[in-house]
């Protein structure tokens, strides 16, 4: 149920984000969801794509700087409140969240989620047996 995400550390100048962009797509590598977080001199860049690892060895070959990680893929329900129901759940059993963002998907009226937790394996559990939709990694890619 994990799904892997591709962090890519930028530097913080023109172009370097088309460039990976570019590198992606002549490869035929979809990006599902995509964050970038930035300081003065560099940036992360995490994305999920539709064949990690290919698009980890297309990256590389490019000289980018990356590591991956696996984060976890929710559906919540897309109304007021949607998010916090499962960020709740999370809370009630002091599963701490590193870092999360939305990303849309195309066969789906739920709001997506992805989640970087501490413990990827108890927040799964704990997820699902609160009744939140916990995404394949092939749901992802598929997206």
């Amino acid at each position: 149920m994990l799904v892997e995400q591709i962090s890519v550390f930028l530097e913080n100048k023109s172009g370097r984000l088309a460039e990976v962009t570019k590198s992606l797509g002549e490869n035929d590598i979809d990006i599902s969801a995509l964050s970038i977080a930035d300081t003065t001199d560099f940036g992360i860049l995490r994305l999920i794509v539709n064949q990690p690892e290919k698009a980890e060895q297309i990256l590389q070959e490019n000289g980018f700087t990356m590591s991956c990680t696996s984060v976890i893929a929710i559906a919540v329900a897309d109304k007021p409140g949607g998010l916090a129901v499962a960020l709740q759940v999370l809370e009630n059993q002091s599963i701490g969240i590193e870092y999360m963002y939305a990303f849309v998907g195309k066969k789906s009226s739920d709001a997506l989620v992805i989640l970087r937790v501490e413990d990827p394996e108890r927040a799964i559990e704990v997820l699902k047996k609160n009744n939140i939709k916990v995404l394949s990694s092939k749901e992802v890619y598929d997206l």
